[in-house]
């Protein structure tokens, strides 16, 4: 009896010794949360900077194409006048509209307020109001019929869901969202080829489409070197570097050949 409570006790100690860590050393916990991601950075509106200039076309303004819209006599009858298509159209002092431009690298890391407000598609005298607009990612995109026919709106986008839905005369607006960015996508009407448009959804707020006087500006860029591009339906896109300081504005011009 003495021997087995001898070995008993040993077996206590033994089971002691171990909890406490005896024999080896011991180890930490292993940290199995994530790294913390790196804070995106904001734009501090104190060293904030923007970009100027104008989107230049050199040569003779070439002659636009005539829309003929006979196929229904309800888009025909609009218009008094004949009406151009808008692909190439050039300002009398000698710039372009319908450029979209808009800064395709540099911002990276940096993070913005989601969008506010709708951005408006119209489709009036069975052509497209604007020819060319740019939304950022989310944003509502609001789509009209304010003619007294049916359309059919179609994007085709290369990164984001197309879809091809028919409005008709009086019919509720459309709300869409493009997910990811995408400059740019081709929108059309299945019922009147004639009718294009062309979308930039862009991940930031830096970019504008250039009207009547050519001219762009992008205000509020966080000082740094970007890679800003402007783009057009028949000239295609054309890219600059530039370095813009602390609180700097400076111009930036483009220029397509005729």
């Amino acid at each position: 009896m003495r021997k087995f409570g001898i070995f008993l006790l040993t077996i206590v100690s033994i089971g002691l010794w171990v909890a406490c860590g005896g024999g080896a050393e011991s180890e930490a916990p292993a940290d199995t949360a994530a790294p913390a991601a790196e804070a995106a950075r904001r734009v501090d509106p104190a060293t904030a900077a923007s970009l100027q200039g104008k989107v230049n076309y050199s040569g003779q303004a070439p002659q636009l194409a005539r829309l003929r819209m006979g196929a229904d006599p309800t888009c025909d009858k609009q218009h008094s006048e004949p009406v151009y298509a808008q692909d190439l159209l050039v300002n009398d002092n000698g710039t372009l509209e319908n450029a979209f431009v808009w800064v395709k690298s540099g911002l990276e890391g940096y993070a913005f307020d989601a969008p506010t407000g709708q951005v408006t598609l119209d489709q009036q005298g069975c052509v497209y109001l604007p020819h060319v607009l740019g939304l950022r990612t989310g944003q509502e995109l609001r789509i009209l019929n304010s003619d007294p026919t049916t359309h059919n709106v179609n994007p085709t986008p290369a990164n984001n869901r197309d879809w091809n839905e028919s409005q008709g005369p009086n019919a509720p607006e459309k709300i869409k969202t493009f997910a990811r960015q995408e400059v740019m996508i081709p929108v059309k009407c299945n019922v009147h080829p004639w009718m294009k448009a062309y979308i930039g959804v862009v991940d930031h707020p830096f970019f504008a489409v250039t009207g009547k006087d050519g001219a762009y500006e992008l205000k509020g860029l966080p000082p740094g070197t970007y890679t800003v591009e402007a783009w057009h339906e028949k000239l295609g896109p054309m890219e600059q570097q530039v370095t813009v300081a602390a609180s700097e504005t400076k111009t930036v011009e483009f220029s397509f050949g005729g």
